[in-house]
């Protein structure tokens, strides 16, 4: 549905510790920087890019907004929530865990990266039989 995603930070540094520690924990690799000084994530077919805002005012997150990320089970789930809390995330919403929703059940952890912005780790869990 999309190509990319692109959001803003006010320390690339602490950026690149942060999605390092929850890439990595869900078998990603670090991130690169290129040629303009973003920070560059490839995983599972996607691509997450963060940047110092183009026009030099402060990067804020988005009120409302949250970016997803699909997981390939609860387990992959809590590595990623775990590895976020310990490289400066916060932990919000509810602790990671089953949910039931109108799609069905979904394994859900939520975080928000040291820039404040919004996260969810995501896994569809089986339909019983």
């Amino acid at each position: 549905m999309y190509s990319h995603m692109m959001i803003g930070s006010n320390d690339l540094a602490r950026s690149k510790t942060f999605y390092d520690a929850i890439f990595t924990a869900i078998g990603g690799k670090p991130g690169i920087t290129d040629e303009k000084g973003r920070l560059v994530y490839m995983h599972g077919g996607s691509v997450l890019l963060i940047t110092k805002p183009i026009n030099s005012e402060p990067a804020t997150h988005g009120n409302g907004a949250t970016i997803g990320l699909a997981m390939d089970g609860p387990e992959q789930a809590d590595a990623w929530h775990k590895a976020g809390v310990a490289a400066g995330g916060t932990a919000i919403e509810d602790p990671p865990g089953v949910r039931e929703s109108g799609m069905g059940k979904l394994y859900l952890a939520y975080l928000r990266d040291p820039d404040g912005n919004k996260l969810c780790a995501l896994h569809r869990m089986a339909k019983a039989a």
